[in-house]
């Protein structure tokens, strides 16, 4: 398909993103707290959010990224264009 350099998810058919699944769903484990597996994503206000919340509660919200990233590794995820994650 040539609009999709990154193959096409055989479940949706939608065009995989640019960014890898796995990727942000390390940095969301080891980095959460600051937000940066969904600035990864691009998903800015979501990155910005997990940043405040860790900071408000003195590092206790970084177990917020630390779930996301799980998640992200084991459901997949989007990019800020509503592109699957690629694998």
């Amino acid at each position: 398909m040539p609009g999709a350099p990154y193959g096409v998810d055989p479940a949706t058919g939608q065009p995989y993103s640019d960014k890898q699944k796995m990727i942000a769903g390390i940095l969301g484990i080891l980095l959460g707290g600051f937000g940066v597996g969904r600035f990864y994503t691009g998903h800015i206000g979501m990155g910005i959010a997990q940043l405040v919340v860790s900071v408000v509660t003195l590092g206790c919200g970084a177990l917020w990224g630390v779930i996301d990233g799980i998640l992200i590794l084991v459901n997949g995820g989007t990019d800020a264009d509503g592109r699957p994650l690629r694998p």
